[in-house]
């Protein structure tokens, strides 16, 4: 299978702390990983580690059980097997869709590389854009072709460089899910980095988060969402409600309630609980585990967000709702928990 293993990988450019700094990830054969991150974790000089671009300064880079990158190793990216999907597409402006994704073929005759370029456009849903010119296709095309030319070579591993960041939000969703679709039907392994939660979440069977130069966590989008490791990584991952509470067995109470918890710490008795916003529901007063004032709506069109000062809570919490708003600042409204929580250290 086409594993990719980065182990112990560190990279420096000059003095001081390393950019990737003792980093481990595996992505199994086959697999989709998303890789996030702040500004400034690594997440660019990874990607340039894995494809040859850039020489690590120990740890090593293993692709289908083949060491690219290690003590004495450097293959140089050309020899390593491994298509990349760059940020706009980058498609040559003065090659046809068909010269473009045959680029790469250096080993088939041009029987061969016409039959491999009829089959890529197939694959991503092209097919009869040969002969068009770049400046003739759609944002969301152009990404399609460029994918096209990446896993023309038969690689066996694709590395996506924040590739939907330049199409417009109606766009971005449709191709993703082409994207996801073209690779899993092409056998390929990915990497995508992209700086968007969502989109990570979306599109990604596993996903990596880096914090100072290494993998914070690397979980499924279910797990790491509902069972992050410390409450940073829960706020950098989606809207994260966190709670002053009290651990009693496989439950804790705070101030919203008494909820369920997905894991029980062992030994901890006071820590941070957390929850998602969708985890509360608006009630009546009366029927409520916890009361509170409305301070805030945002509307969004599917869901709105609505924010409560709870007695007892130094700051509001987020409330995310569906369908019509029925609340508006100023309403007093009762809250009840639904799920299971985590709960984490205060120090963490």
């Amino acid at each position: 299978m086409n594993d990719l293993q980065v182990t112990g990988v560190v990279k420096a450019y000059g003095p001081g702390r390393p950019v990737l700094d003792g980093l481990d990830l595996t992505v199994p054969g086959g697999g989709l990983a998303a890789v996030l991150g702040p500004s400034g974790c690594g997440k660019t000089t990874l990607l340039r580690v894995i494809a040859g671009f850039l020489e690590a300064d120990a740890g090593k880079v293993t692709v289908a059980g083949r060491l690219l990158g290690g003590p004495g190793v450097h293959l140089p990216p050309e020899r390593r097997r491994i298509g990349i999907v760059p940020q706009e597409g980058a498609l040559f402006p003065h090659l046809s869709v068909a010269r473009n994704i045959a680029f790469g073929l250096r080993d088939l005759d041009r029987a061969g590389k016409r039959a491999r370029v009829a089959e890529m456009l197939d694959l991503v849903g092209l097919p009869g854009y040969a002969d068009r010119m770049p400046h003739e296709l759609s944002g969301g095309q152009q990404q399609r072709v460029a994918l096209a030319r990446a896993l023309a070579p038969q690689p066996h591993l694709v590395l996506l460089d924040e590739p939907f960041s330049a199409l417009d939000s109606a766009l971005r969703g449709a191709v993703r899910a082409e994207v996801r679709a073209v690779l899993r039907e092409s056998g390929a392994t990915g990497l995508l980095v992209t700086h968007d939660q969502q989109e990570a979440l979306s599109i990604a069977d596993l996903v990596a988060v880096l914090r100072d130069g290494r993998v914070a966590q690397c979980a499924t989008p279910q797990d790491l969402y509902h069972r992050p490791v410390d409450p940073w990584l829960a706020s950098f991952v989606g809207d994260a409600v966190l709670v002053p509470g009290t651990v009693d067995r496989d439950t804790a109470s705070t101030a919203l309630g008494r909820i369920a918890l997905a894991t029980a710490p062992e030994g901890l008795r006071d820590g941070l609980v957390l929850l998602r916003p969708e985890q509360l529901r608006l009630t009546e007063p009366d029927d409520a585990d916890a009361e509170g004032v409305v301070t805030d709506v945002c509307f969004y069109g599917h869901d709105a967000m609505i924010t409560v000062a709870v007695e007892g809570l130094d700051q509001a919490v987020d409330i995310r709702t569906p369908g019509p708003l029925r609340q508006e600042p100023g309403h007093r409204v009762g809250i009840r928990l639904t799920g299971e929580a985590t709960v984490h250290p205060h120090t963490a």
